[in-house]
């Protein structure tokens, strides 16, 4: 038996990154009071640090026969020493297979010119709390796609002014993004006066056994047909106490009346992929690829896989934009050695995964440096990181740390999010996040 080592530095279940020198970004407050003129001063940061990740250490440097590490073999549930161990006693000179390690250089490394804090992203017509906010473009316009919306108290139109409580919420919501990264528009407004809050996107339906309990939580709006206003959704059902997580569906979005509403959900109880034996395809990154007419998929491992390590493994799967409501024309990704196949994937290990650590994020391609970009957050710790590749299927190269976000009365920071339309040069790129609730922009700017 031979033992690989592979070493998670965690405290509080919080993912620590370690930077090439301390961090230049000062801290800041919360501000009591947010208005749509005012944000606090900018902030600016020359990181150009880049992650550590979690390495795969090989067992011989010789060419042989690879044999693959999978979820099975983790023999420890502490985060901060994960220990895996590979049985190759019959098996002499054998190598781990690890599709997901970090290969070449970032083109970003030390080539961040300025990133400026803008402020808090807000609506213009509506008040509420709210996390995530995908970029997707259907029918010429951009739209973000939130998670749980926590509207405001009755008559509240400042979300920093909300009095503490439950105000009533929704578990996913669309707003219209606008040329001003810190305005939006929301969509499907119910009502109430004398501020209207958003009703949900994606209905729950009854004869499913859905309730308004039940979470769907979203990516990027992909479009289908620009010229008949038809784009994809792919969502997470979420049975949250009852059910748990349940199964990764497909709702087509249609343009009625110019906007865009969902008008079928796929599947005979909402969702295509069981999360009790599939990959959550689509609950991670969802993308309508420029330099192809594939949509790319991106979700996390099934629920029977639970290891803090490998729960953090991302699986691929994709589908020409024409077929996205045809099951059976996706593709799943096996791994380099295998590549592409109709046959839907039902092994999760280093070999079948496409990377690890990111989280929920965003993928765009980008003119200014020619390759793909994939925005995000990792795991946990509020840090903002930019990774590359030049294909979807990898391999990305290791993450450049464009910003530090302070977490908001110590909530949670996740959710990378990209808004290339901002300059499609792709000299600067604005980014969000959610923080506690609230979505906060950077701008970043490039040498």
């Amino acid at each position: 038996m031979r033992a690989l080592t592979r070493k998670i530095v965690a405290k509080a279940q919080k993912l620590r990154h370690h930077h090439d020198g301390p961090s230049k970004v000062p801290s800041r407050h919360q501000p009591q009071a947010q208005s749509e003129s005012t944000t606090e001063p900018p902030i600016t940061s020359t990181a150009n640090t880049t992650t550590s990740y979690p390495a795969t250490t090989s067992l011989s440097t010789e060419p042989v026969e690879a044999i693959t590490l999978g979820a099975s073999t983790v023999e420890s549930n502490d985060a901060s020493n994960v220990t895996i161990t590979v049985d190759d006693s019959a098996l002499p000179n054998k190598v781990v297979v690890d599709n997901t390690l970090p290969s070449g250089i970032n083109p970003l490394t030390n080539n961040i010119a300025n990133v400026a804090w803008l402020g808090y992203q807000i609506a213009n017509n509506s008040c509420s709390h709210r996390d995530l906010g995908f970029a997707g473009k259907l029918g010429g316009k951009w739209y973000s796609i939130f998670g749980d919306t926590l509207w405001a108290a009755p008559g509240v139109t400042d979300m920093f002014l909300d009095p503490l409580g439950f105000h009533g919420m929704v578990r996913d919501s669309i707003s219209l993004l606008t040329d001003d990264p810190l305005t939006v528009v929301d969509l499907h407004l119910n009502n109430d006066q004398p501020v209207p809050h958003q009703l949900q996107f994606v209905p729950f339906v009854e004869e499913w056994g859905e309730t308004n309990q039940y979470g769907f939580g979203g990516t990027s709006l992909c479009e289908v047909d620009e010229e008949t206003g038809t784009g994809v959704l792919y969502y997470l059902v979420n049975g949250n106490e009852s059910h748990g997580l349940i199964g990764a569906g497909v709702a087509q979005v249609n343009l009625v009346d110019d906007v865009p509403t969902v008008t079928h959900r796929y599947g005979d109880q909402g969702w295509w992929w069981d999360s009790s034996k599939y990959a959550r395809y689509g609950d991670q990154i969802a993308y309508r690829d420029e330099n192809s007419e594939y949509i790319y998929i991106w979700g996390g491992p099934p629920n029977y896989i639970k290891d803090w390590g490998t729960i953090n493994y991302h699986y691929l799967a994709r589908v020409r934009a024409r077929d996205a409501f045809d099951l059976g024309a996706y593709e799943y990704y096996w791994g380099k050695q295998k590549g592409w196949r109709k046959e839907v994937l039902d092994r999760f290990d280093t070999e079948t995964s496409v990377m690890w650590g990111s989280g929920q994020g965003q993928i765009h391609w980008s003119e200014y440096w020619g390759c793909y970009l994939l925005v995000h957050l990792g795991i946990a710790g509020g840090a903002v990181f930019i990774r590359t590749a030049d294909n979807l299927e990898g391999p990305w190269t290791p993450d450049v740390q464009v910003f530090q976000a302070t977490p908001i009365d110590d909530g949670l920071v996740y959710a990378g999010v990209a808004h290339p339309y901002l300059d499609e040069t792709g000299k600067t790129l604005v980014l969000s996040y959610t923080n506690n609730n609230h979505i906060e922009v950077v701008k970043v700017e490039f040498s």
